[in-house]
């Protein structure tokens, strides 16, 4: 026992948050989060029913009596009919969480984050907080999160997140207190913290991607204190990783990562660790069953977006909207996959990397740096393929007799001359595009450069 009580004082103590911004924005984000690099976001809930236009269909609907939300309720629902008689619709008969977990791990992601509770307030799990507007009760009659959770953490090596909205639209208890201008705080102490609390103790998520403030500042959803328990005292208190969507003004400034904006892709290196959390499809986080096949983004800008980023320092979280009935359909399932098959082969310039000192060149377009510092390897990803057979790189100083350039996927190292002060020019293979080791976006591993 002694020896015990000696080993515990000799052990540092566990590091400490106050419920500040200034002790919480202390707090270093897990290193697991800068090394993964890659996410999938999943914009599942009643929303997915009427699957028309967006995600905030109810809002558009009910509050800003948009004419297409409106005139297409006229035509395919009877009068009278609630946004709340779409959720015994919201069926899920097709989900198959083990599905969806090999197609997550098929697309080269190494973490996911599922819709727990979007603006409409229906939750995924049998939240005993939202009484009859959960997905056990109404609808599937099933605990999503529970049944993805394990097949993730079953089948896959993906980390495991929940996205929280913190307000609801149309819930009376939120209203009340925004016509109170916030002074009471019935609806965060009785409904949203709680949930809060509930997700994270039962489902131990790795990422708390919080949402929707509603224009309510951080003090009434009293969010420095609950990111102190969950920094101090949660079951996860030292691996989870929290984003910057903790009230009014919060946005870009405190919490975890930023996030900034929605779609957030500054095109340079930021200070701090950011994600660019965007869709597949360019106007809807939501499934949309009126979408045209050009709305949706194609797997060359994918990649571009996902390159950009991971070389200003960012990681990038790509959505997708499942259907109603639980099917992520195929065009998402196939840019999933494509994604998946281009970082099977250039996954060692994107996983693990650091921002190198120049972020692209400044010779030719299209071309972004990565960077491992312990391999002394620089990585110049370039989107288009040099059809002059040879590349431009202004950026790599060389040494001659050193430095060497690798077109990773193909065997044989490349030829390359200096342009002394100007760069290199490096000689790529004259190859087919159907002979190349992948179709949208190509990597040279260059060693022993500065």
């Amino acid at each position: 026992m002694q020896l015990l009580l000696l080993l515990g004082a000799l052990l540092p103590a566990q590091a400490r948050y106050d419920p500040t911004w200034e002790s919480l924005d202390a707090r270093a984000v897990p290193a697991w989060f800068d090394e993964l690099k890659f996410g999938v976001f999943i914009h599942w809930g009643v929303f997915s029913v009427p699957s028309f236009g967006s995600e905030w269909f109810w809002w558009y609907w009910q509050k800003e009596r948009r004419k297409p939300y409106v005139k297409f309720m006229e035509d395919h629902y009877p009068p009278g009919f609630r946004y709340e008689d779409f959720g015994p619709l919201f069926t899920a008969e097709f989900f198959d969480p083990n599905r969806w977990a090999d197609i997550l791990k098929a697309s080269g992601a190494k973490y996911v984050v599922l819709t727990s509770k979007h603006h409409e307030g229906f939750t995924l799990w049998g939240s005993k907080y939202s009484w009859n507007w959960n997905a056990v009760d109404v609808g599937p009659k099933r605990d999503i999160v529970a049944e993805l959770a394990a097949s993730i953490r079953n089948r896959t090596d993906l980390r495991f997140g929940l996205y929280h909205s913190l307000f609801e639209w149309f819930n009376p208890l939120f209203l009340d207190d925004a016509s109170n201008v916030f002074k009471t705080r019935t609806f965060p102490t009785s409904k949203s913290l709680p949930e809060l609390y509930e997700i994270v103790t039962k489902y131990q998520p790795e990422i708390l991607w919080s949402d929707g403030d509603g224009n309510a500042p951080d003090t009434y959803w009293n969010s420095t204190g609950f990111l102190a328990w969950l920094y101090n005292d949660s079951p996860v208190r030292d691996t989870v990783v929290t984003n910057d969507r903790w009230g009014a003004g919060s946005i870009c400034k405190h919490g975890g990562y930023y996030t900034c904006s929605d779609r957030y892709n500054p095109g340079h290196l930021l200070p701090h660790k950011w994600e660019n959390c965007m869709t597949i499809d360019k106007w809807s986080w939501g499934y949309r069953r009126n979408a045209q096949l050009s709305d949706y983004l194609t797997i060359e800008e994918l990649v571009k977006q996902l390159v950009e980023t991971v070389s200003c320092g960012g990681n990038l979280l790509m959505n997708i909207g499942p259907t109603h009935d639980g099917c992520i359909v195929a065009i998402f399932e196939e840019r999933l996959r494509q994604m998946g098959a281009w970082l099977k082969v250039n996954g060692e310039a994107i996983y693990g990397t650091k921002p190198w000192r120049a972020q692209n060149d400044s010779s030719t377009p299209g071309v972004w740096y990565t960077f491992k510092p312990k391999e002394d390897v620089v990585y110049a990803i370039f989107l288009n393929w040099p059809v002059s057979g040879t590349l431009i790189l202004g950026e790599p100083k060389t040494t001659l007799g050193r430095t060497e350039v690798k077109l990773i996927g193909y065997k044989e190292p490349l030829k390359w001359i200096s342009l002394e002060e100007e760069g290199m020019i490096v000689a790529v293979p004259q190859l087919t595009l159907s002979q190349l080791p992948c179709q949208w976006g190509w990597t040279l591993q260059l060693t022993n450069v500065n």
